[in-house]
């Protein structure tokens, strides 16, 4: 059986490339979305900040800002420019709080998560 060329991909390679990608895509949109909230963030969260993403793996991303109504502000661009398929809002205080906490769903969350942009 003969060898694959040597300047073949690998799915494992692809599928990175793919990934980088796409996480590349969000971090164009994500800045543009900040820059209307100083000291605003979007973070990445779930399968695709993992890596463990598949074809009907949606995009999960917290807006956090320094009020509660900003950090619903920043989501509510982020839903109306189709960036994200859920997004969960949070002030700067409420993220530090949950992100320490003892509660396993916001521990996975924040040791996963990925920073997409800064305000």
């Amino acid at each position: 059986m003969a060898s694959p060329p040597s300047n073949s991909n690998t799915v494992a390679e692809i599928r990175e490339r793919k990934l980088q990608r796409r996480l590349a895509d969000l971090r164009d949109s994500a800045e543009r979305l900040v820059v209307g909230c100083p000291g605003g963030s979007l973070w990445l969260f779930g399968s695709l900040a993992r890596g463990d993403w598949d074809a009907y793996s949606d995009v999960d991303m917290l807006a956090i800002a320094a009020t509660s109504e900003d950090a619903e502000t920043l989501a509510d661009a982020v839903f109306s420019h189709q960036v994200a398929d859920d997004v969960l809002a949070l002030s700067t205080t409420e993220w530090e709080r949950l992100r320490c906490s003892q509660d396993p769903y916001w521990q996975a969350i924040s040791r996963d998560a990925l920073c997409l942009a800064k305000g």
